[in-house]
């Protein structure tokens, strides 16, 4: 299919945006193209989650927290992408609002049109030149919900969203990048070791939602795969496992900042679906 092909349906629109999309294209002008990267983007009703890894994945084996990860797999990780944050719409181009991103804060919007062309999903960027191809995977419509969230002790902030039984999770680093330079760069030029572990400390995993709890199949920091989630319901928080630098598990606080869609009573205080 032509990347400028004619449009075969009505443009999407906010309102028909939530869903899965899986990215199969990613094409510049100079004629580099992706097809093997693991692109998931999942749109809950304005809130979105986003998680990009490339190919060529190391063996994580035995390395079971961040003081653990080899120099390699420390800049594989850094090679990874992805953000948190609203979809906006405005003056026909929608813009992807980053609350949370893996990658030091870019210099430009991340601006783009879309359109369809059959059952794919063209987005154009605006202030950079790409062209993506997006498209929508099965799955259950319904809960349908988003949530920002704030660490109450740390401050940090997070993002949460569940459509059918797939769900996203993401937290922010609590240090800040240097400007101007890619985490790569960042992890290869850090101080020391600790500090490098600190850049990439940020997570943005996929699950499952089953029977017997929220489990993380993909994550940015691969000790969490297949570790659950454990979403519960607090007096008004919401509380998620999570693991310091060694690894030793610990339980986050999580303030409700900005709820959309369905409340959250499909988490039950013990973590566990219904």
């Amino acid at each position: 299919m032509s990347l400028l092909a004619e449009k075969t349906l009505p443009d999407p629109s906010l309102e028909t945006m939530p869903g899965l999309w899986r990215r199969s294209l990613l094409a510049w002008p100079d004629g580099r193209r992706d097809t093997t990267s693991f692109v998931n983007w999942l749109q809950g009703p304005g809130l979105y989650i986003d998680l990009r890894q490339p190919e060529g994945r190391p063996d994580f084996s035995g390395m079971t927290s961040l003081a653990a990860l080899s120099p390699d797999a420390m800049m594989w990780l850094a090679a990874q992408e992805g953000f948190a944050g609203e979809l906006v719409e405005e003056d026909g181009f929608f813009e992807w609002r980053r609350d949370i991103d893996f990658q030091p804060q870019a210099i430009y919007s991340d601006r783009g049109r879309l359109w369809n062309e059959g059952d794919v999903m063209v987005e154009e960027g605006k202030d950079i030149p790409y062209i993506e191809h997006w498209h929508r995977e099965p799955l259950g419509e319904t809960p349908l919900w988003a949530a920002r969230l704030e660490d109450r002790e740390t401050g940090q902030k997070g993002a949460i969203a569940r459509m059918g039984s797939l769900f996203m999770f993401a937290r922010e680093r609590y240090c800040d990048t240097p400007a101007g330079l890619s985490l790569a760069e960042c992890v290869a030029g850090a101080t020391d070791m600790a500090r490098a572990q600190e850049f990439l400390d940020c997570e943005i995993s996929q699950g499952a939602v089953t029977s017997t709890g929220w489990f993380m199949q993909r994550s940015t920091l691969p000790f969490r795969e297949g570790k659950p989630l454990l979403p519960m319901l607090n007096g008004g928080l919401v509380e998620t496992h999570d693991m310091d630098r060694t690894g030793k598990p610990f339980t986050r606080h999580w303030e409700i900042t900005d709820m959309r869609g369905e409340p959250l009573v499909d988490v039950p205080s013990n973590g566990v679906s219904t």
